[in-house]
């Protein structure tokens, strides 16, 4: 569990894939074990203990601390961060059946997963959320490739808010990036014409019907991508 200055670590796994989730329940704190029960679905309860527990035991090797002592702070926004002195970093994301960590160090990182859907007008969605460029580069997308260039869009955007850790107060449309697959790129801060040059985007999909983006500070490398289910085979 060696993690570099120059690479971004992300895991991955899916809900399906665990029948016995009780281990990891008791590894939430009291508030988190509250929340549990206000869910009123068993797949979202599930979902949401299989993230935390499974954040902890990752994380507990990263940090060389038991799972069960791990603790998280939230800034303004929401977003989680460890609640002790250390230089990792960590985002969390889940859609569908997939769920996905990020963990860097010494760089802040946003990562977001979207299970990719096809029953909405996505040009029309665009035009609520997305800038006037994403909008005309939406536009010239073949019929058939318009709903996974639109989570393209939306991950990259999303992974680059939670980056900044400012949530989705952030007006979306103050800036643009890429909607190809290959190129993952921030190409304008409207606030900031250099800010743009302070981020890295990588794009991925780790399972068919999911799209995903991680959003890193300058100065990461590459992007390593680990089964969470092979790691917790070769644990046991």
């Amino acid at each position: 569990m060696k993690l570099t200055g120059n690479d971004a670590h992300v895991w991955s796994f899916k809900v399906s894939d665990f029948d016995e989730i009780s281990t990891y329940l008791k590894l939430l704190s009291l508030d988190e074990q509250e929340r549990v029960t206000r869910f009123k679905f068993e797949k979202n309860r599930k979902t949401y203990i299989l993230a935390r527990g499974l954040l902890r035991v990752l994380s507990g090797r990263y940090l060389n601390v038991s799972p069960e002592n791990i603790r998280f702070k939230y800034n303004d926004y929401g977003k989680p961060d460890y609640n002790l002195e250390t230089s990792i970093k960590f985002n969390v994301s889940h859609s569908g059946e997939l769920i996905v960590l990020a963990f860097v160090k010494n760089r802040a990182v946003g990562i977001d997963v979207e299970k990719i859907k096809t029953d909405f007008d996505a040009l029309k969605l665009a035009e609520n959320f997305f800038s006037f460029k994403e909008i005309e580069m939406l536009n010239d997308v073949p019929k058939n490739d318009l709903h996974k260039a639109f989570y393209c869009c939306w991950t990259r955007k999303e992974s680059f808010i939670k980056a900044k850790g400012i949530g989705l107060s952030f007006p979306l449309a103050s800036f643009t990036v890429s909607l190809k697959d290959e190129n993952a790129e921030l190409l304008r801060t409207d606030w900031s014409p250099q800010e743009k040059n302070e981020w890295k985007l990588f794009s991925f999909g780790l399972q068919n019907d999911y799209v995903g983006a991680i959003t890193v500070s300058t100065g990461i490398r590459s992007v390593l991508y680990f089964n969470l289910e092979a790691f917790l085979t070769k644990m046991s």
